[in-house]
C-alpha cells in the first residue's frame, strides 16, 4: 500500500482530518445504513471513507486530485461496494448516483456555498447531507431572522431543507490545521416552502434583497416590485431583509 497522502495543492484547500474522536463522531452523526448509497465529497487520504465502506451498502467517493484519486482507488481496489470517481464535485450530476442519495463530507472551504447551492439544485436526488464546513458558514446556514450572520445562504438552504448543527471540529483535528474553526452540519430533505415553478423569481428576490442588506425592502426591492405590493404580502416595506422569516421570502417572491 502507498504512503498515506499529504496534503498538496494548495488550490484544493486540502486539509486532512487525523482525530479519531472526530472521525468517529462524525460516522455517527451520518449513521450509514446498509442499503444507503453514500456519495462522499472530497474523500482526501480516505479517513471517513473507510469506516464509511463498511457500513453502506454502496459508496461513492468522489475527488478532484488525481494523486489521491488514484491513491484510493488502490486502497479500496478489494472493495466491491467502493466507486471512486475523479471528478469536480462542482460539476457532477448526481442523477447519475441513484436516487435517495445520502451526500457527506469535508467540504473545501473555497467550494462549500456553490457546492450547497448546487446540491440544492439536483434536491430531487438527496434524502440527506452532513458536511464539515467552515463553523462561520454553519452559523450562516442555521442563523434565524434577526441573527447578523442571517442573510442569503440562511433563506435559499432553509427554503429547500431542515438544517441542524450538529458540533464544531477544532483546527488541531486537521493536518496542516487550517486557520479556522470547523462545524458538522446536517440537511435533511423538507417539503419546500415554495413551489418549483416559483424557484428562479425566489432565488433572484432574495439575492436582490440581501445584495443591499443594510437597506430597507421599499429600497432594495425597487427593482423588481412596488412598496404597494409589499404590503399586500402584509410584510412592513420599511423593514430591512434579515428580518424576514423564509417563508415571507415566498410570498414576497410570487409577486415578482
Amino acid at each position: 500500500m502507498p504512503p498515506d497522502p499529504r496534503p498538496k495543492r494548495k488550490r484544493f484547500g486540502q486539509h486532512f482530518l487525523h482525530d479519531r474522536g472526530y472521525v468517529d463522531r462524525i460516522v455517527k452523526a451520518i449513521s450509514p445504513r446498509e442499503n444507503d448509497i453514500v456519495v462522499e465529497i472530497g474523500p482526501g487520504g480516505g479517513v471517513l471513507t473507510k469506516p464509511l465502506s463498511t457500513q453502506a451498502g454502496r459508496l461513492i467517493a468522489v475527488e478532484i486530485d488525481r494523486d489521491l484519486a488514484a491513491h484510493l482507488r488502490h486502497v479500496f481496489a478489494s472493495n466491491d461496494n467502493v466507486s471512486i470517481v475523479e471528478a469536480d464535485a462542482l460539476a457532477i450530476d448526481f442523477a447519475n448516483f441513484g436516487e435517495r442519495l445520502r451526500v457527506v463530507g469535508n467540504l473545501p472551504y473555497n467550494i462549500s456555498t456553490p457546492l450547497l447551492f448546487r446540491l440544492t439544485a439536483q434536491r430531487q436526488y438527496v434524502s440527506d447531507a452532513v458536511f464539515m464546513l467552515q463553523k462561520e458558514v454553519v452559523d450562516r446556514i442555521v442563523a434565524v431572522p434577526g441573527n447578523k450572520t442571517y442573510g442569503r445562504l440562511s433563506v435559499m438552504l432553509q427554503c429547500y431543507w431542515h438544517v441542524e448543527a450538529l458540533f464544531r471540529v477544532p483546527a488541531g483535528a486537521f493536518q496542516p490545521p487550517p486557520r479556522v474553526e470547523s462545524a458538522i452540519v446536517r440537511l435533511s430533505y423538507r417539503d419546500p416552502v415554495i413551489d418549483a415553478k416559483h424557484d428562479s423569481s425566489f432565488e433572484t428576490l432574495v439575492r436582490t434583497a440581501f445584495g443591499q442588506r443594510r437597506k430597507t425592502l421599499r429600497r432594495s426591492l425597487a427593482p423588481l416590485m412596488s412598496e404597494q405590493a409589499i404590503r399586500q404580502c402584509d410584510i412592513d416595506p420599511s423593514v430591512r431583509p434579515e428580518t424576514l422569516a423564509v417563508e415571507d421570502f415566498a410570498r414576497l417572491s410570487l409577486q415578482c
